[in-house]
């Protein structure tokens, strides 16, 4: 991207890019043997697990937002995994019409600035104002708290130049022919009706989230990239940044999350009822957070082997 963006509005302009011929399987390829590929998979510079029940294996991507492009970061071991997969399942894809990216173009103003010439200070604690005022360096904003949020995780080290764990996965699935889908699909017209209609007061926790991560700043951020790649979940987890991409994520501000974790939970229990391999890149948040994916299958009685999610104990 070469707009600022947070997660949200990253969300927003994806469904001009997504179509829905991206989410149509394809021929199903040959694979290598299940334990080839779970020994492949175990290579990947990211947090990983692999979970089975009888003949079907399930080996998660715990993904998270903002990586740079130029971070170092092998995907050779995960490229490899996807290739030899039976299927691939992405997380939830928006998809619009021209229509609908008409819509945000004749109301642009709606999502760059706040309404009726009001100001942050205007929502804002006065503390949380003079906070964000000292990050920025300027006065009371004037810009949507949507791109607020976004310019005060630019600070925190949330990249620009992004290189998402979703994309990479999706060059490869189609290059090697590996059916892939996202695990539920968006309406752009439901998406930009959310965005268009969401009052500011909606975002204070994101804006709260992400002052913390300015905060912080970008060696902080660094940080959390690090640790992510290193599979240091609890570390990545408590990260300020990881905070902030999670209270400003289209799912939070919208109040969306149980939708979502509904969403993931049925791609979860679909995966491991079929025979094979799959690959299922999703928000580690949401994978390891109390009462997550994995506790999920957990309880259930399965095992998923991988780094440990769970907070030390005291």
């Amino acid at each position: 991207m070469t707009t600022r963006s947070s997660s949200l509005f990253l969300a927003l302009l994806a469904t001009a890019a997504l179509t829905s011929g991206e989410a149509r399987a394809q021929e199903v390829p040959e694979t290598g043997s299940v334990e080839d590929i779970v020994v492949t998979a175990r290579r990947v510079e990211a947090p990983i697990w692999e979970v089975r029940r009888g003949d079907s294996v399930l080996i998660l991507v715990g993904a998270i937002e903002g990586l740079s492009r130029d971070m170092e970061w092998r995907t050779d071991a995960l490229v490899s995994a996807v290739e030899r997969a039976d299927r691939v399942l992405f997380p939830v894809q928006g998809q619009a019409s021209l229509a609908d990216l008409g819509r945000v173009i004749w109301r642009i103003r709606t999502v760059t600035r706040l309404p009726d010439e009001r100001t942050s200070a205007d929502y804002l604690s006065p503390d949380l104002e003079a906070r964000v005022e000292r990050i920025t360096g300027e006065g009371p904003s004037r810009k949507s708290f949507l791109m607020l949020s976004a310019d005060l995780m630019e600070h925190g080290g949330y990249s620009r130049r992004v290189r998402p764990v979703s994309d990479i996965v999706r060059r490869a699935a189609r290059a090697n022919k590996t059916p892939a889908q996202p695990v539920g699909v968006y309406r752009g017209d439901e998406l930009i009706d959310n965005v268009l209609t969401t009052p500011p007061e909606a975002y204070l926790p994101c804006i709260e989230a992400a002052t913390a991560a300015a905060e912080a700043g970008p060696v902080s951020g660094a940080q959390r990239a690090e640790n992510w790649r290193r599979r240091r979940i609890p570390a990545v987890l408590d990260s300020p940044l990881e905070q902030a991409a999670t209270a400003c994520s289209y799912w939070s501000v919208m109040g969306q999350g149980p939708r979502l974790r509904g969403i993931w939970n049925d791609a979860v229990d679909q995966a491991l009822s079929e025979r094979g391999v799959t690959v299922a890149i999703a928000p580690l948040g949401l994978l390891a957070e109390a009462n997550g994916v994995l506790d999920r299958l957990t309880a259930d009685g399965l095992e998923p082997l991988g780094p440990d999610w769970r907070p030390p104990q005291p």
